[in-house]
């Protein structure tokens, strides 16, 4: 059974797909854009004959559907992220409103929603406004700035102000406690998934926030997958293929999962901080000679191959080493550093050293 637009009764089910698939249907969900019809013929009718032909000839490939668990986990980690971007905007709103009342709180304190930085806002929508009171709110470290802090805080707050900041500060601490009580449950679907969890927390750079949105995304099973290059192509972080005369055109990536990509950038991201392990030094090997946003890329590619070989095989990542490719390319490297000794001037011999 196809599914379809809600015109072609002949495809179309008024009952959820995911209900069809619990009560034993065979569905097929295909892209549309893969199976269109020819161009210049674009009806209702003939998309549907063109659409009935192909799934007589077993030509409509089947899309990636996960089982319900991994369905709800998914639901549930992507509200999480919309939370977060939620939180982030009304914190990038205070700061605003902060910066509208000459307020440079930012320009001295790290975090603005920290504890210090909480009780000099609830301060300051109070009434508060001597620069004195309101720098000796600070806490633990930050009391070392007590002079820079006392010309921060010297603003013009408005009753406007103090208005818009109350109902902020009210909305950060209502996405605060859905992010908690969400997170609990995420952590108890989780349960089933303990295994994954540890295996995908053994690769650098991922961690449990990370790990629990990967397999929401990907789900355990990569049989789905015949091979890591169809999960890579499927998640849109490996170049297109498109091909004319000889000549490659373009090779732009195509959509795939955008969630499951930008979880794999944020993945990448922090792999660029660390050191001694074969994925930074893949990163930072790339990034010389193509630029840091395709070397991001290229390392995401990498850590979902590594994601799909792990999840298959059930065995713990082991890392090359941040050596591999200096003992891959000992000659050219040995070369390069001769002639840039070379070109300070020095005349150098290279004696093979006796194991």
């Amino acid at each position: 059974m196809f599914i379809k637009k809600p015109s072609l009764p002949v495809f179309w089910s008024q009952r959820p797909v995911f209900n069809l698939l619990e009560e034993g249907r065979t569905i097929i969900l295909v892209n549309a854009q893969h199976m269109k019809a020819v161009p210049g013929r674009k009806t209702d009718v003939k998309d549907a004959e063109w659409l009935a032909d192909l799934l007589r000839h077993g030509l409509l490939k089947a899309s990636f559907i996960p089982p319900a668990p991994i369905r709800e986990l998914r639901d549930l980690t992507r509200y999480r992220k919309t939370l977060v971007q939620e939180r982030a905007q009304e914190v990038n709103r205070i700061q605003k409103v902060l910066e509208m009342a000459n307020v440079k709180l930012s320009s001295v304190a790290t975090d603005v929603l920290g504890k210090s930085g909480r009780d000099m806002l609830q301060a300051i929508i109070e009434g508060t406004t001597d620069a004195q009171v309101l720098a000796n709110l600070a806490r633990g470290l930050l009391r070392k700035k007590l002079p820079q802090l006392q010309e921060a805080l010297d603003g013009r707050v408005q009753t406007h102000h103090r208005i818009l900041l109350q109902h902020l500060l009210a909305h950060v601490a209502f996405l605060e406690q859905a992010l908690e009580q969400l997170q609990q449950e995420i952590e108890q679907r989780l349960l089933p998934f303990q295994e994954g969890m540890r295996l995908l927390m053994s690769i650098p750079g991922i961690a449990e926030l990370s790990a629990a949105g990967i397999l929401a995304e990907i789900g355990t099973d990569m049989s789905r997958f015949p091979s890591a290059k169809h999960l890579a192509s499927w998640a849109g972080v490996c170049p297109g293929n498109k091909q004319s005369g000889g000549k490659r055109l373009s090779g732009k990536m195509g959509k795939g999962n955008v969630t499951l990509r930008a979880l794999l950038a944020e993945v990448v991201w922090v792999i660029s901080h660390t050191k001694d392990n074969y994925l930074s030094a893949q990163y930072h090997r790339l990034a010389r000679r193509i630029g840091k946003n395709k070397a991001a890329m290229a390392v995401a590619h990498s850590v979902l191959v590594i994601i799909y070989h792990v999840l298959r095989t059930g065995e713990p990542y082991s890392d090359l080493g941040a050596d591999y490719f200096q003992k891959q390319d000992a000659k050219r490297l040995a070369q390069r550093s001769l002639r840039q000794l070379e070109a300070l001037g020095y005349e150098v011999t290279l004696t093979p050293k006796v194991a």
